[in-house]
Order: C-alpha cells, then structure tokens, then sequence
C-alpha cells in the first residue's frame, strides 16, 4: 500500500502515494485558449489545511461529475507536475493531474476505519442577511470630476 503523504510531501519525485483531501472548491469546465484543450480546475485540502489545485483535461473531466465539494476523498498516485509561474504566484510549487490512472475514493461519513475531514476553516463564508453590517457605511460618497465642475454621487457597496 502506498504511504498517506500530506500536500507538502508529495513532489514530482514521490513514486507512489496516498493522500487524504477535501474538494474545496471547483470550476466550470472551460478551454484553454492557447492549446484548445478543454480542462477543469478542482481545490484541495489536506488535513493540515495545506491546499492544491488538480486539474483535469479533456474526456477525464466527466469523473469530476462523481465528485462533489466538501467531501473527503482517498487519492492514489496522482501525476504530479510543477506550476507554471508565467501567469503569477500559484497557490502551491506542484499542481496534481487526475485522469483514467488516478484512483479517487469517496470517504464515506459512516465509514468506520477513515473519517471524513472536518469542514475548512479557510473558508468564510457568510450568510446573505449579513452583508449590509459587513461594510461601517452604507453609502460612500465618490468624487467624480466632470471638467471644471466636481459632483459627488452616492453609491451603495455591498461587497460580497
């Protein structure tokens, strides 16, 4: 069996691998402009809190209709590949490839040898019925200079 390794310990160098995550969240299926390439980009979490982005391409992302976010999942030997930098600071040195060769296990609630991962302290989240004490003013005045005459206007922010 595969050693259960946390995110920080798995590199592109770890031959085989468990690793205990949490899908935190998911995106759209979209395409990628530059090679055409369809593609699905999926967060996860591991015990520790330290987080990944797996990605999957092409005919692979029908499994990710299998999965669904803030469940706990066993994933076995995934590709591991290093983020491009191009585009800015990703969220980890490696991204994970799931395909047809990954192995993705549901951990069930009622199973009694792995418990589920409890839900993310990462996230805030915020019921809808907050949001208007989440800013100190409704309303804040802006200044917008319109040739020599200067009016202000009043906006409502609601920042979600």
């Amino acid at each position: 069996m595969a050693p259960r390794l946390n995110i920080d310990r798995i590199t592109t160098d770890t031959p085989d691998w468990t690793s205990k995550v949490q899908i935190i969240d998911m995106s759209r299926e979209r395409e990628n402009p530059e090679k055409k390439i369809r593609l699905q980009n999926l967060i996860l979490e591991d015990e520790e809190e330290q987080q990944i982005k797996a990605v999957l391409y092409g005919d692979d992302i029908g499994y990710a209709e299998k999965v669904q976010i803030s469940e706990t999942y066993l994933i076995f030997a995934a590709r591991v590949r290093v983020s491009p930098t191009l585009y800015g600071k990703p969220m980890h040195k490696f991204y994970w490839v799931l395909d047809k060769e990954t192995i993705v296990e549901h951990v069930k609630p009622t199973d009694e040898h792995e418990k589920p991962l409890p839900p993310s302290t990462k996230l805030n989240i915020t019921t809808f019925d907050r949001i208007v004490y989440m800013t100190p003013h409704s309303s804040v005045e802006i200044s917008i200079p319109l040739l020599p005459i200067i009016s202000k206007l009043n906006y409502i922010c609601l920042y979600i």
